[in-house]
């Protein structure tokens, strides 16, 4: 089992927060109190701050919140961040496009401020009165005088609007001042309506609508650099993940008195990493939900196909039970200390009871629960629980998810139970293979397909492969039309004579779309010659004889459309290639594979390892209701566990 597991300099920030918090944890102890001792010589500015409001009750108590829970929340220490900030500044104005804006910058985080993500500091230590004072002080304008502020209460006050920062490491410095400059414009010069004006939704629209036109989000998903996260850069940022355009929006609709969040999961159900996005609390009390980054309008669908397991909301209140379980716990998984549970305001969810094996070894109270995410690892931590009468007993968990319950032993995390699934109803079904019975396994995918890839797939039924002695094809021969999708990698082809054009004629309402063209005259030996097709588009053309399952042959019209070759003279060919359009995560001929099952001693076993030959992967004496689990060595990310059912169908979770 390979467990995955987040950064080493997680890790340390965690351990450094559990040492200055869990003393705190004894509700004997006034967190206030707690929170003068930790900072030493900044002591004075937290009295400061307190004897400033000490006529104001309310912003008194808003002081309170944020210095109590302040020992949570840490900052880059040193001045390397901004050197490190100079640089970006001159990268983001530099002309240089936006992937080569972020390899620049991921190079200068790499050699140049290599470890700075762990030389941190507690925000209460360095914390200066006058930037508290200031930023509280427009966080209550903002509540008391935007009209799409006036429902907040006092406690969602200090959780939408009220904090210095939304993020860990973010900059602490004039953000609400530059943000609400530079994209609110259309916000301030709104017409005063007596419909619209006051809403919550509309302040949101206007706002989103501004950062989109100004800055033109671009989306970057794999590794960064360390993330830009002072006000300076932010209003400047040409690339950025979820994350990064999910904080531009929170900070800059509080900077306003829209009051938002930032809500994650730590991974889907069924994929290898998670996701961020913002709420917002509209003037009604809904929270409406953004899908992506601010390049999402709140309040529409969430989300329809996706399988989450947990749903977390970051806050800056520190969650007083994760406090405790790092007190407590002898594993401590690097859980955020600012974070509560929201997945049951979501969907439907389950406390579930898990059976544990009974020669579990545990070292402890605490027990966790995993989903697989897949790429190079299998299970991955979602949540805590713990252990009750011989049962893990978790709560608040997403269905239609498999999950799998895992103990510490002292030295690592191992399974406790066998995997299961939590289905939509509620119910728990345990996943057990009986080696007493196999069975043979064909595969031809090593990930579930997609809504968008079945479709591209379907665009196949119908198409023809044809030849002909004239290039206008006038007199074509039909000798193959595809009428299921389970065509074989080589379609075997037999003509009554050589022919010098061939082509794949797709059927109407596809626009031509396929992957890949490729014809042999032999099992393995491909032939070559001119390409041809009805469009005049050569790279379109050439995006069918490219070798790259990604890139796609399609027109702009949806009927007439083929694709082929003139091959110089009549010749004869017995194979044609066609490969769909799709992610390609369909077994490609030549890559090597290796498929395993999860086995009776709770571990995956191989079944072996393949060069594939063709679009399909066959395995036998495979135990009968096995999990199982490909993954592509050659290439690729995309891989998920799967069983096959009573009638041999591919059952993906």
């Amino acid at each position: 089992m390979k467990l995955h597991s987040r950064s080493i300099a997680t890790g340390i920030i965690i351990s450094l927060v559990v040492a200055t918090l869990v003393a705190s944890c004894s509700r004997g102890h006034d967190a206030l109190e707690y929170a003068y001792k930790v900072p030493g010589p900044n002591r004075g500015e937290l009295e400061k701050v307190m004897n400033h409001y000490k006529e104001e009750p309310e912003k008194l108590a808003a002081a309170r919140f944020l210095i109590e829970n302040m020992p949570a929340h840490r900052s880059y220490k040193g001045d390397e961040i901004h050197q490190y900030y100079e640089i970006a500044k001159g990268v983001l104005a530099s002309g240089l496009s936006p992937v080569e804006q972020r390899d620049s910058l991921l190079y200068v985080s790499d050699y140049m401020f290599p470890g700075l993500e762990d030389r941190t500091i507690s925000d209460i230590r360095v914390i200066k009165s006058d930037f508290l004072i200031r930023s509280i002080d427009q966080a209550f304008d903002e509540w008391k005088n935007r009209p799409w502020a006036q429902h907040v209460t006092f406690d969602e006050f200090c959780e939408w609007l009220l904090p210095y920062k939304a993020v860990e490491l973010q900059e602490m410095d004039s953000w609400r001042d530059t943000l609400s400059t530079f994209f609110t414009w259309g916000l301030n010069n709104m017409v005063h309506d007596d419909d619209t004006y006051e809403t919550t939704f509309n302040a949101v629209h206007t706002v989103r609508n501004e950062i989109n036109w100004r800055i033109k989000p671009y989306g970057l998903f794999n590794k960064n650099g360390y993330r830009l996260l002072s006000a300076d850069l932010m209003h400047r940022q040409t690339f950025g993940n979820c994350l990064d355009y999910v904080t531009l929006a929170v900070l800059t609709y509080r900077s306003v008195g829209i009051p938002c969040v930032i809500d994650e999961t730590p991974y889907w159900g069924r994929f290898r990493s998670g996701h961020s996005w913002y709420t917002v609390l509209n003037n009604r009390g809904e929270e409406l939900t953004s899908e992506w980054d601010v390049s999402s309008v709140p309040g529409g669908a969430f989300f329809t196909d996706k399988r989450i397991p947990k749903v977390y909301r970051n806050t800056y209140a520190i969650n007083r039970d994760r406090q405790k379980y790092l007190k407590e716990s002898k594993y401590k998984h690097p859980f955020s200390m600012c974070q509560k549970d929201v997945t049951a305001d979501y969907f439907n969810t389950s406390d579930i009871e898990i059976p544990i094996f009974k020669n579990a070894k545990i070292a402890e109270k605490y027990v966790y629960i995993a989903t697989f995410t897949g790429m190079n690892t299998d299970w991955s931590v979602v949540d805590y629980g713990t252990v009750k009468r011989g049962k893990a007993r978790f709560t608040r968990m997403g269905r239609n998810v498999m999950y799998i319950a895992l103990g510490y032993d002292g030295i690592q995390l191992h399974p406790i139970s066998r995997p299961f699934i939590l289905h939509t109803n509620g119910s728990l079904e345990y996943i057990t293979c009986d080696t007493t019975q196999t069975r043979s396994v064909d595969i031809r995918r090593k990930y579930y397909q997609s809504n968008n890839v079945a479709k591209m797939r379907k665009r196949l039924l119908g198409g023809k492969i044809q030849c002909s002695m004239t290039a206008d094809f006038k007199e074509a021969v039909t000798l193959y039309t595809i009428d299921n999708l389970n065509i074989p990698d080589k379609i075997p082809v037999t003509a009554d004579q050589p022919y010098r054009y061939w082509r794949y004629m797709s059927p109407n309402g596809s626009y031509g779309s396929i992957a890949e063209l490729a014809f042999f005259d032999t099992d393995t030996k491909r032939m070559y010659g001119e390409p041809i097709s009805n469009t005049k588009d050569g790279g379109a053309i050439s995006r069918a004889y490219d070798n790259d399952w990604l890139t796609n042959f399609e027109t702009g019209q949806a009927d007439g459309n083929w694709i082929g070759m003139d091959m110089g003279a009549p010749k004869s060919v017995a194979y044609v290639r066609i490969v769909p359009r799709s992610d390609d995560n369909d077994i490609h001929p030549g890559d090597v594979y290796e498929m395993r099952y999860w086995d009776a001693n709770n571990e995956w076993t191989s079944c072996g390892i393949q060069a594939a030959q063709g679009n399909t992967l066959h395995y036998d004496n495979i135990p009968k209701g096995a999990l199982m689990w490909v993954s592509d060595l050659t290439r690729g990310m995309d891989e998920r566990p799967f069983l096959i059912d009573d009638d041999g169908n591919v059952v993906w979770w």
